[in-house]
């Protein structure tokens, strides 16, 4: 049996125990906590990272979509007559376009290397634009800027039909400007444009841009049956490159200046 004595002291002894494992409990109950707060913490941190970065995700613009390339391993298309056996041309590129346009650039320089006259055929693609206002591409060729302003300079006529001149704007009549041209067909989609500095009067310059446009012949028209057609009608109507054979006249309305898209 018992004494009183050693119930009581048992007792104390209980309690302590019970008190200290409440207190491990409470503490570990703290930590826990603690450690899972930390982590929402965290969470909330990262997250607000992540916003705070969407805006210049936004603010990024889309990826360039390709666009012209120099096509080393395509061949000429065109050519132009020669009028002795001493003319060259300076260069001819090929640009290519992944929605199907291709461009073939003939370029001429003089003294310097400075071009004095230049000459594109653009077979059009997906990539044209109808909205874009013709003269710019001419502002682009002359090395000025796109968004230059151009006159009317007259009509030549050529085996391809009457050509469109332009001058840049504000250029007198008497001053040595280069001369643009400038030649669409619909069918099939292709534009003859370039420019020239050749001639010291304007007779001059016009007689130089319809000879060479008469000059110009078809070297392998691809898959394409309908430029072949095209360019055996223009040959019908070839004409010399002497000064009587390039007749020209000049549009009237003081050559007004161009407003909107040809």
């Amino acid at each position: 049996m018992h004494s009183p004595e050693a119930g009581t002291a048992a007792n104390p002894t209980q309690i302590q125990l019970a008190l200290a494992n409440f207190a491990d409990e409470v503490v570990g109950t703290l930590a826990r906590l603690v450690a899972y707060v930390g982590t929402l913490a965290l969470f909330a941190i990262l997250a607000l990272a992540g916003l705070g970065q969407l805006p210049d995700l936004r603010d990024d613009e889309p990826a360039a979509k390709p666009g012209w390339a120099v096509a080393d391993r395509s061949h000429p298309s065109f050519a132009l007559s020669r009028l002795d056996t001493s003319e060259k041309t300076a260069s001819y590129t090929i640009f290519r376009h992944p929605e199907g346009g291709r461009r073939d650039v003939m370029r001429w320089a003089g003294d310097a290397d400075k071009p004095v006259a230049e000459l594109e055929i653009y077979r059009e693609g997906g990539e044209f634009d109808l909205t874009r206002p013709a003269t710019s591409g001419l502002a682009v060729q002359m090395g000025l800027d796109a968004s230059a302003a151009f006159e009317q300079a007259g009509l030549i006529d050529t085996k391809f039909g009457p050509v469109a001149l332009f001058k840049p704007s504000g250029t007198a009549d008497g001053s040595p400007a280069c001369l643009c041209f400038l030649k669409r067909n619909e069918e099939p989609a292709l534009q003859i444009s370039g420019f020239s500095c050749q001639g010291d009067t304007w007779p001059a310059r016009r007689a130089a841009i319809a000879c060479t446009l008469n000059r110009l012949t078809l070297l392998a028209s691809g898959n394409e049956p309908k430029l072949a057609e095209m360019f055996a009608h223009a040959e019908l109507k070839r004409r010399s490159c002497d000064a009587a054979g390039s007749a020209d006249w000049l549009l009237g309305a003081a050559n007004a200046q161009l407003r909107g898209t040809l």
